[in-house]
């Protein structure tokens, strides 16, 4: 995808892998808006990055906001690249410790945001790049993020798995409906890595978990994932594809 000129949203861009995608697009040159929610720190990454960095507020699972954003984007040039991080994980056991039933609303709120705020980014990303004029036969291309948790997910992570497998079910399905309009779609799947998420847990327990990775026996860094990220939007023949990141781990029950 020719990005000169262009425009591109980050969702979950106010942190981790979302910030790390967002340098690499500003470093470009091209004009990146953050959609990251009002609690988030955004505006401060945003000012930070520098002068081609926006951010708009919002919750991927809000048209309204979303909307919002993806308008700030084309008012600063056609929107060519999406760049889809935002998610997050929470546990859930279909039976829990007093026997009873799992929590459904948690896992109703979560594949919400996984997934159901995923389609609702595309849909409203490729409207947008659909009126764009084509350059080098593109109109535009996302990058969505899926996890390995779609095919090894951990006891306890039945509404990220679930949300992350479809997230890898659709991206096939997404590339081959929008391909009449010149735009490509791919997932990342991230195994580990160094974010803000995993802060929280001790030094021995992030030890141990890099310790998991066959090679290079260490957590991914975001700009890893930025890195890939930036490859599908570069590479024209790279399409329709889930892309592991991951060190070759496969992750345990446990």
């Amino acid at each position: 995808m020719n990005l000169t000129g262009a425009s591109a949203v980050v969702t979950g861009g106010a942190s981790g892998l979302g910030r790390a995608a967002v340098t690499a697009l500003a470093a470009r040159g091209v004009e990146v808006v953050i959609l990251d929610l009002p609690s988030s720190a955004g505006a401060e990454v945003a000012a930070e990055i520098g002068p081609n960095v926006q951010f708009a507020a919002g919750d991927v699972t809000d048209p309204v906001t979303v909307d919002a954003a993806m308008d700030a984007a084309v008012g600063r040039g056609p929107l060519r690249a999406l760049v889809h991080c935002a998610g997050k994980g929470g546990t859930v056991r279909l039976v829990d410790r007093d026997g009873n039933p799992g929590d459904l609303e948690m896992y109703e709120s979560l594949v919400r945001l996984n997934l159901v705020g995923t389609f609702n980014v595309l849909r409203l990303a490729a409207a947008r790049m659909a009126a764009n004029e084509p350059v080098d036969g593109e109109r535009g291309a996302c990058v969505l993020t899926a996890s390995v948790a779609a095919w090894e997910g951990q006891i306890g992570q039945i509404p990220y798995a679930s949300a992350k497998a479809g997230v890898v079910g659709m991206t096939l399905v997404a590339a081959r409906d929008l391909a009449q309009r010149l735009i490509r779609v791919c997932s990342i799947a991230p195994g580990i890595f160094d974010t803000p998420i995993l802060s929280r847990f001790s030094d021995e327990i992030r030890a141990g978990l890099a310790a998991q990775v066959p090679n290079p026996a260490r957590m991914g860094q975001p700009e890893e994932f930025a890195m890939l990220a930036m490859q599908i939007l570069d590479n024209p023949y790279l399409n329709g594809e889930t892309i592991r990141l991951d060190g070759a781990i496969r992750m345990s029950p446990r």
